[in-house]
Order: C-alpha cells, then sequence, then structure tokens
C-alpha cells in the first residue's frame, strides 16, 4: 500500500481516502479470490478479477501491478486473517503449554480443511511445474508467515523450561506436519473423511499428545 494510505493523516478528508482505499482493495480481493479459486492461477485474467470485484482494470492495476503481486496478497491476506485466532492463542504469554498446542492444531486444522485453503493448496499443488514462482509465494506469504510464529512461540515455551527444543523452526514443521495426519490430506484428495468438530478435536489433542512426547521437558 502507498506511504499515503499507509499513514493516515488527521484530517477527515485524508481518513476517508484511506478507508475507499482498504475498502476496493478488498474488493479486488474478494473478486481474485473467486476468480482463482473457481479458474486456477493460469485460467485466471486480470479482465475477469476486474469484472468479477465490479471494478475497472484501471482501479485493479492501482492496487496490484499483476496478477502475480495480486496472488500474494491474497495469500498473504488469508494467511493473517485465516490463522488470526491461532497466532493470538501462541502469542499470549499466559496459559498452559500442553492445552494451548492442541488448540492450535484444531484451529490451524479447521481453517486448513476450509474451502478457500483447500483450493489455493491444489493450485499450488498443479501449476507450481509451470508456475515456479506460485510455491515461492506461498512459503513467503503463508507457510513462512505461520512457521516464524510458531516456531517464536516454541523457542519462548523452551526458555520458560515447558519444552525442550533447540531448533524451533524444525520443531514448527514437525508440529504442522502432525497436525496434517487424517483429516487434512483426506479433505485435499477429496476422500471421505470425518470432518466434525469432535473428529478435528481428536486429532488436535493426539497431535499436541505426540509433539509432547517428543519435546517435553526432562524431568529429573
Amino acid at each position: 500500500m502507498p506511504d499515503d494510505f499507509a499513514n493516515s493523516a488527521s484530517n477527515p478528508e485524508d481518513a476517508s481516502a484511506t478507508q475507499h482505499f482498504c475498502a476496493k482493495r478488498q474488493q479486488v480481493l474478494r473478486g481474485a479470490e473467486a476468480v482463482f479459486l473457481e479458474h486456477g492461477y493460469e485460467g485466471a485474467s486480470m479482465s475477469q478479477i476486474a469484472q468479477r470485484a465490479k471494478v475497472s482494470k484501471g482501479t485493479l492495476y492501482n492496487h496490484f501491478e499483476n496478477k502475480a503481486d495480486l496472488f500474494a496478497a491474497l495469500i498473504d491476506e488469508l494467511s493473517r486473517l485465516k490463522l488470526a485466532t491461532m497466532f493470538e492463542r501462541i502469542s499470549t504469554p499466559e496459559g498452559n503449554c500442553a492445552e494451548t498446542l492442541v488448540t492450535a492444531a484444531a484451529e490451524f486444522i479447521t481453517i486448513l480443511i476450509s474451502p478457500s485453503p483447500v483450493g489455493m493448496y491444489r493450485i499450488i499443488v498443479s501449476e507450481a511445474p509451470k508456475f515456479p514462482h506460485l510455491a515461492d509465494i506461498f512459503w513467503r506469504y503463508g507457510s513462512g508467515i505461520v512457521l516464524r510464529n510458531m516456531s517464536a512461540w516454541l523457542e519462548n515455551e523452551s526458555k520458560k523450561g515447558n519444552l525442550a527444543i533447540d531448533d524451533p523452526v524444525f520443531a514448527a514443521e514437525q508440529f504442522f506436519a502432525l497436525c496434517q495426519t487424517r483429516i487434512i490430506q483426506r479433505r485435499r484428495l477429496e476422500l471421505p473423511v470425518d470432518c466434525s468438530k469432535a473428529a478435528i478435536q481428536e486429532v488436535a489433542r493426539k497431535t499436541g499428545d505426540a509433539f509432547l512426547k517428543i519435546y517435553g521437558p526432562v524431568q529429573s
């Protein structure tokens, strides 16, 4: 976002301009999300996105330089907003470590099996060979954000003595790999699987238990 919009001024006109800019950006992102999920990355065009978002192509390019820039912004937004609750949970200084692991796992599973993340994942997998930059976008703006937040929390828990971790980033990757057991992988492949809240909670509990068996502190 340009600096003149990012740094909101105090007068009402500037505030109104900022609000209008943000509203248009959201309008474009929602249109882009619908088109990407419907047509994939290669099949989506900026013209289709402008039409779906009900904005002019001029407005579209006012916000995003090209399709790759727009796709990156969408992945970034989905990662930050949809995982906001999980980020808040693991950034809270209080709370039981074991309970936080289970809650974070349940929220992560719930988010990743929802339609938009599943659709975006399929786009990356199917089109990365032709568009290798998509995998990089997905990693930097999606997985990378999640890993940074989780690894920071794990490092802090290790310093407090609640976990015994020497490589927080690797441990975070292991945690999210455990989260993908059973439900997420089957959901991505459209295989029959129980996606109920109870089933998600059960996988989350087992994920937390397994992680603590690997990284729980050594008892004296």
